[in-house]
């Protein structure tokens, strides 16, 4: 049986790595101030995520807009220290899937994306990391698809792309990969025939 694709690109929030959206809540309810909102604005995200300023940096940004006193900084520094975990069902099915094809971590990061994936026991994971802090590019800019590809030593059209946000499959589906919309482990399982 030949499978359709020679390479897996996966995201990692919100697929591998998995955060505590209940913690996330809890501290916006505890100071009464919109974190979400404020953290993940495109004027404050987008330069984090594009290597132009560093975590540090997008955090203080948060307290910024958030008014800039104490309080504000307090809640965006919590806001910034939320636990995260692999999510080991995730993790199996791409190891699995690595006995056959290269798998490629392709992620909107921050500067701290290696120190991280140091944390998670992910340094020597993925056959290789492509991070948007650092190549200047973001999903669901195409180019950053086509160097994933590139990286994975495969044509787009032989990728198999797992992702939580839909406008980042969507884009990978514009290039002709296989796009997998990802809500639970399931899908993936799915998508790799497991």
């Amino acid at each position: 049986m030949t499978s359709s694709y020679d390479a897996v690109l996966s995201d990692l929030d919100g697929v591998l790595r998995q955060f505590d959206h209940a913690a996330q809540a809890d501290i916006e309810a505890r100071y009464g101030l919109p974190l979400m909102k404020t953290a993940f604005a495109p004027e404050r995200i987008l330069p984090a995520t594009l290597g132009r300023i560093t975590e540090a940096q997008w955090v203080e940004s948060i307290a910024e807009a958030l008014g800039g006193d104490e309080r504000a900084r307090q809640a965006a520094a919590e806001f910034a220290q939320v636990p995260f975990w692999v999510d080991e069902k995730v993790r199996a099915l791409l190891a699995k899937a690595q006995e056959r094809v290269p798998v490629v971590l392709l992620t909107n990061a921050m500067d701290t994306l290696e120190a991280h994936l140091d944390l998670l026991g992910l340094t020597h994971f993925a056959d290789a990391v492509v991070s948007s802090a650092r190549v200047g590019l973001a999903k669901p800019d195409r180019r950053i698809y086509e160097l994933a590809a590139e990286v994975a030593g495969v044509s787009p059209e032989r990728c198999l792309f797992v992702d939580d946000r839909l406008e980042n499959v969507e884009a990978a589906r514009a290039l002709g990969m296989i796009g997998v919309h990802f809500t639970a482990a399931a899908d993936l399982a799915e998508a790799l025939g497991h």
